[in-house]
Order: structure tokens, then sequence, then C-alpha cells
């Protein structure tokens, strides 16, 4: 027993993608969950700053007070706009909130009347949320505070009740993206994240289904015939984009039926998606086909490469939970373009000639990926058999 122990581990420590799927797939894993929750350097402590769309209306110092103590907090960063560029501005997501500063701000502070003030924000966008409506309470507070303190001097204001000033700092709340209709932003990310991520997985095994045919002497008939190693490779990918649009298609129908995403409204921009999404996706198949020398290794590279794009793309977890740095290196992964393109069907009702933008860089990434495929395929291929 012992004896054959000893000569499983050998096989086993000669096995360097055995020895990657056990170590170090993990330690990558674990790396980048605890990079993306804060693990390095600092912690929680450390807040990206929020961009903030700001108009005032009211144009007065006690305005202008208030916008320069926003922008000093260090947690902010101010962009001055109109209110009619804002709304638009956050419903196609490049803005998560606004504040509007009515007409009349400084004379409700002097007469002690419920402030002017209205903040237009994304739900969909949580966390900044939550951060600039901190900030901007913060703010307000020692703004109605010092004004007071100014009319009736610190003795007299010690003496009123501290209630007085929570209740006139409250300011109107407007979600201008997704209450229009009955969205779920759960179901939206469920079906969103998981399908992208599902057909990573199901694509990246028939991408590399080649190799396990260059393995079984499959391949070698092949090239006995007329036809070609790029024909080969693009037969591949056909295959997977076919399997890749029938699954999405499949999986969004399901959620329509089951959990009610309605994919009636903008059907045209559903499809778009769909048919991008699988094309960049099969792209990415066979682009690991074309770097893999065997069918494991490309499985070990294919599970890392999957879980890291999906885990900062978006398909794990949402966006806006991850770090302002995570979501700069989202942009190089499938996940984060099909995801976002999804949200913006079906949470933020954009028309078909907006959705174009995002499935335009999708069908890029698979043109991209066949291109380099072509080029490595051939040259590894023709080394390998």
């Amino acid at each position: 027993m012992i004896k054959l122990s000893i000569k499983d581990l050998k096989i086993f420590l000669t096995d360097r993608q055995a020895i990657g799927g056990t170590f170090l797939l993990p330690i990558a894993l674990i790396s980048l969950f605890a990079f993306v929750f804060g693990g390095f350097g600092g912690g929680s402590d450390q807040i990206d700053p929020i961009n903030l769309l700001v108009t005032d209306q009211d144009q007065s110092v006690l305005s202008r007070q208030l916008i320069s103590a926003l922008d000093s907090s260090g947690s902010l960063i101010l962009e001055y706009s109109t209110k009619e560029e804002a709304i638009p501005s956050i419903e196609k997501g490049n803005h998560s909130a606004a504040l509007i500063i009515y007409s009349g701000y400084a004379d409700s502070i002097a007469s002690r009347k419920r402030l002017p003030i209205e903040l237009l924000f994304d739900r969909a966008k949580q966390v900044e949320i939550a951060i600039s409506r901190q900030v901007i309470s913060s703010s307000l507070r020692n703004a109605v505070q010092k004004e007071r303190e100014r009319q009736d001097g610190i003795q007299e204001l010690e003496r009123k009740i501290e209630s007085s000033i929570e209740e006139s700092i409250r300011f109107k709340l407007t979600s201008v993206v997704g209450e229009q209709k009955d969205a779920n932003l759960g179901v939206i990310q469920a079906a969103a994240g998981t399908a992208i991520l599902m057909l990573l997985f199901s694509v990246a095994d028939l991408g590399t289904s080649v190799l396990r045919e260059k393995e079984s002497g499959t391949l070698h008939r092949l090239l006995a015939t007329p036809l070609t190693m790029n024909t080969i490779l693009l037969g591949k990918m056909l295959t997977s984009f076919l399997v890749g649009v029938v699954q999405l298609a499949v999986m969004f129908v399901f959620t329509w039926l089951v959990f009610g995403l309605d994919i009636m409204t903008n059907l045209p921009a559903v499809i778009i998606m769909i048919l991008a999404v699988a094309f960049a996706i099969s792209g990415f198949g066979i682009f690991l086909a074309s770097i893999a020398k065997t069918r494991q290794q490309a499985q070990s590279m294919g599970t890392v490469i999957i879980l890291i794009m999906s885990a900062v793309g978006g398909s794990i977890m949402p966006l806006f939970v991850l770090p302002a740095i995570m979501k700069k290196v989202a942009v190089f992964s499938v996940n984060y373009w099909g995801v976002q393109g999804f949200y913006d069907i079906f949470w933020r009702d954009l028309a078909l000639i907006e959705i174009l933008p995002r499935a335009g860089v999708l069908i890029g990434i698979g043109l991209l990926m066949s291109l380099i495929s072509l080029r490595l395929f051939q040259r590894n291929m023709l080394r390998l058999i």
C-alpha cells in the first residue's frame, strides 16, 4: 500500500498541470479575492473616490461652500453639470449619481426649512450611492450647524434639539434607472453573469476538443483530407458559436419564463448581444486550443483564465463591489462587455443603437482572438503532430 502511494505521488509530482491545478489555482484565486475585498494595502479603510455630478442652481455663498466641502472630503470627485445633462448620463451608466442644489438652498438654511436638494442615482450602483449619501449628509450637517451657530450663538445652539438639524438636512432621493418598470437587479445579474460564466466553460471544452483529436489520432486523418489546418480550427469555432447561441438563448428564455425577466421589450438588442457574446467566447475557445500543448494543459489554463475573467468582469460578483483598479482591469474581459451589455438592455432600457458599441467590442474581441489563433494554431499543431 505504501509503495503504491509512493508511486502515485511520483506520477503526480511529474505532472505539471496537476500540480498547477492543485496548488497554483487556489493560490491565484485566494490572491484575487483577497485583493478584491481589500486584503492588500490597507483594507476597507481605503475607499476609491466616487465621481459625482453637481448642479448648483442656487449660486449662493452657502451652496458654493457646500460644494467646496464635498470636494475636499476626499471621497468624491465632483463634475459640474446641468440636471438635463446629468439624467441621461446616469441612465447610460456613465455616472452613478448627481446632486442637484435647487434655488432657495441658502434661504432654506436661514429660515430653517427643509433643504431643496435632490440626489439622482442609479440603484444598480449601491456602494457608490451609500458613500455619496454619507458624505453629502455629513457636509450638510456641518453647513447647517455653522449657519445656526452664526445666527444663534453656540450656547443657544446647544440648547436646541439635535433632531431639528437632522430633519432639516434630509434631502430627496430619486432613482432614475430601473424605476420605470418592474426590474429586478438580482435576476439580471444572475442571468447575465451566470450565462456568460457557464458558456465560457462549455465553449472552452468544445474549442479544445481539437487537442483531444490530436491525441487520439483523428487530427492526422483529417489532415490527410483536403481540409486545411485553418478550416479545421474555424469549423471548431463555428460549432462553439452555434452551441453558444443556443445555450445563451435557452438560459434567457428560462429566466423569462421562471423569473419574469422581460426579454421581449427589446428583443432585437437581446439577439444581437447573444450573437456578439457567443462569437467572442467562441474565439476565446479556439484561442485556448492554439496556445496549449495538451488538452489537460488547456483545461487547467482555461479554468484559471475563466475564473479570473469572471471574478473581475462581473459574472461572479457585481462590478459595483469591486475596487476602482479592478473595474479598470475588467474591460479586458469578455464578461465585462457581455454583462454590461445585458444590463444596458434589461436595467437601463437603452435603445438598440446604444447597445451596438458593446456588441461591436465583443465582435472585435472574437475577430482578434480568431486571427491570433489561426497563426498560433498552425505553427503549434505542425510542431506537435
